[in-house]
């Protein structure tokens, strides 16, 4: 089960016009800033990149305006584990539940979550919070990431796992999130 003490939100390349490409990309935007706005209110660490934003634009206005309190790593290879700012701050953070969120799940996120399983990291994989352009795409990425040993999750599924009580001032936020 995901622990908030050994928990980190990674937001991988949700940027450009690529995003806007994305299947279900209402859904998707909607999505992920649930999850951002819900691991805030738990506490969680966030790990922010962008891909290339000289070549594919920054982030979407609607994602970047809930991490404007922090700022991205830019990456150039398509695993954030081929980045050493990515590596340096995972292991600052030191944490070993990796909840993976963005584009696209067949790509980046696909790479990430293998290299971070390889690595001995626990990788949650918020499906709604994932997508491709293709949706055969997204489903062979969520396919080949759970055969490797990735844990599906839901935006609410993964707040609600990690809040543990109905009960307190966090519960009334993640509602209000999740509604």
């Amino acid at each position: 089960m995901l622990n908030r003490e050994n928990a980190v939100l990674v937001v991988i390349d949700v940027q450009g016009k690529l995003a806007t490409l994305m299947h279900q990309k209402e859904k998707l935007f909607a999505n992920v800033i649930r999850m951002i706005e819900g691991a805030k209110v738990l506490g969680l660490p966030i790990i922010w990149t962008e891909q290339l934003p000289d070549k594919l634009g920054e982030t979407s206005p609607e994602v970047k305006r809930v991490l404007q309190d922090l700022t991205p790593l830019v990456k150039k290879s398509f695993s954030c584990c081929g980045d050493n700012a990515f590596l340096a701050r995972l292991k600052e953070i030191n944490r070993r539940q990796v909840l993976l969120t963005g584009i696209e799940t067949h790509v980046c996120v696909y790479q990430t979550a293998m290299d971070l399983l390889h690595d001995g990291f626990e990788v949650h994989l918020v499906q709604d919070a994932v997508s491709s352009r293709f949706e055969a795409n997204y489903h062979l990425g969520l396919d080949r990431m759970k055969d490797a040993g990735a844990l599906l999750t839901s935006v609410e599924m993964s707040l609600f796992e990690m809040l543990g009580v109905a009960e307190g001032e966090q519960f009334k936020r993640i509602i209000q999130i999740v509604k």
